[in-house]
């Protein structure tokens, strides 16, 4: 009793103490998640969980006091190596397939076949990799997985000490004690994720271990309890199976059409959703450990099976993707812009209309321009001085302008380099005497002279 409260303090206080240190080298490392939250959140927390169960309980077995067996050191070896993948997943972005795979083959190193035989034996293996999937797959919310995970080995360590298990129960309340340090940190706000690592290593452990728990047992009942102790790891699973089926995504993509993500659109906070689904977790497990004792029948986990049944329909009415913001800003492009209002266009210069050659202003100026140019028969006028002209009709030729400005008028000075432009006489605006005092103005440059003296000479005695 003392040694397992003893071994429970330590592993919980080394996992909160581990998981603050690894969150600092995952951060100085650059391993962060950036794809399932809103903000970057350093992995490798879960890392935190292995090396503290996984230390506590190798330290039992080598002092003596709490000894492993061949079948608890098998399970304890095999999830090891299992987190190990699991954090390859993290650094490299390993796909789901090799996970699925690797985590098969840690299982066929833990499955008693002479007490299941080989079919059923397969069937365990299967099982085991996909359970370890689904857990993984509960790192979607702050502190649902490390929830659900210590609600889950609190009940299959009551079923391995119904069976006298002794040292499968000393390492399932060890790997309890290390998920509640780890949820010091990653309760919402969390400040470290669990990881592929430390959640498929929850899984493997807590999905073999709930299998030897039952040696002996008729298969209706063994599928019954192993139902009931996961429920929560299988709901969410089949629920993003089912709806990535239906909308036609990819299954293996992850997405934000999980348990805790649908729940949330309902309105609950992250912190409500995860003790919501704590509740169901643990009257779940506590259907399975009555079931187990023989306390209840196996019929009892019926009403695990149609809770998670209509939870599941349910939630599929859900929404799982917002609609897309661009699809309202392309709908919104579609419409004509109100006269007056500017719209950017995706070509460059435009915005939003078909710009008249030579004018600006507002959109109903530009038009008007338009339609004086098309009855004066002239079509688009001609630039001058550059690419800049200007639409705007004016009164008074821009020397005007310049003598009133000099004079105090107070009239606005006109653009250097732009020649008035009279769109209802279809040509400058301006007479014999006024085309001569521009041309003073403005004189022509002097013809260029070319560097040779042969076109030189001609050119001399043809000027005089």
């Amino acid at each position: 009793m003392l040694y397992g409260i003893a071994t429970a303090i330590t592993a919980l206080l080394l996992a909160a103490l581990l998981s603050a240190l690894l969150r600092v080298l995952a951060l100085r490392l650059g391993l962060v998640d950036r794809r399932r939250r809103a903000r970057p959140l350093p992995l490798l927390g879960g890392l935190a969980v292995v090396l503290s169960t996984c230390l506590v309980a190798a330290a039992g077995g080598w002092t003596g006091t709490a000894p492993l067996g061949d079948g608890v050191g098998r399970l304890l070896a095999a999830s090891a190596a299992v987190a190990v993948l699991g954090t390859a997943a993290d650094v490299w972005r390993l796909k789901t397939p090799f996970l699925l795979v690797g985590t098969a083959l840690a299982a066929a190193c833990v499955v008693p076949y002479d007490e299941t035989g080989p079919v059923a034996g397969v069937a365990a293996v299967a099982w085991i990799a996909c359970m370890a999937a689904a857990f993984r797959g509960l790192d979607h919310a702050d502190g649902l997985a490390g929830t659900v995970g210590v609600l889950t080995a609190f009940g299959v360590g009551a079923c391995a000490a119904a069976e006298v298990m002794d040292d499968l129960a000393v390492l399932l309340s060890v790997l309890a004690a290390a998920l509640t340090g780890f949820l010091m940190h990653n309760w919402h706000p969390a400040r470290v994720a669990f990881g592929s690592g430390g959640s498929l290593f929850t899984g493997f452990v807590l999905a073999s271990a709930a299998l030897l728990t039952r040696p002996g047992y008729d298969t209706v009942s063994t599928v019954a309890v192993l139902f009931a102790l996961t429920a929560t790891a299988s709901a969410d699973a089949v629920l993003v199976l089912v709806s990535r089926k239906l909308s036609g995504r990819p299954v293996l993509r992850r997405g934000p059409d999980h348990l805790a993500h649908r729940l949330r659109r309902l309105g609950p906070t992250p912190p409500g959703v995860t003790v919501l689904l704590g509740v169901g977790t643990f009257a779940a497990v506590l259907v399975g450990v009555l079931v187990h004792t023989g306390w209840a029948g196996p019929t009892a986990v019926a009403w695990v099976a149609g809770a998670a049944l209509v939870a599941v329909i349910g939630l599929l009415r859900v929404p799982a993707h917002a609609p897309r913001r661009q699809t309202e800003l392309h709908g919104a492009r579609a419409q004509a812009p109100a006269p007056g209002t500017r719209t950017q266009s995706r070509l460059p210069g435009t915005r939003g209309q078909t710009r008249v050659p030579g004018t600006r202003g507002r959109p109903e100026e530009r038009t008007g321009a338009r339609a004086r140019a098309d009855a004066s028969g002239t079509g688009a006028p001609p630039r001058a001085r550059g690419e800049a002209s200007d639409a705007r009709p004016r009164t008074e030729p821009f020397w005007a302008l310049r003598a009133q400005r000099q004079s105090g008028a107070g009239v606005p000075r006109a653009p250097r380099g732009r020649i008035p432009y009279d769109a209802e006489a279809g040509g400058p605006g301006v007479s014999g005497v006024q085309a001569l005092r521009r041309q003073l103005e403005y004189p022509p440059p002097p013809p260029r002279q070319s560097t040779s003296p042969q076109v030189r000479a001609p050119l001399r005695i043809r000027d005089g």
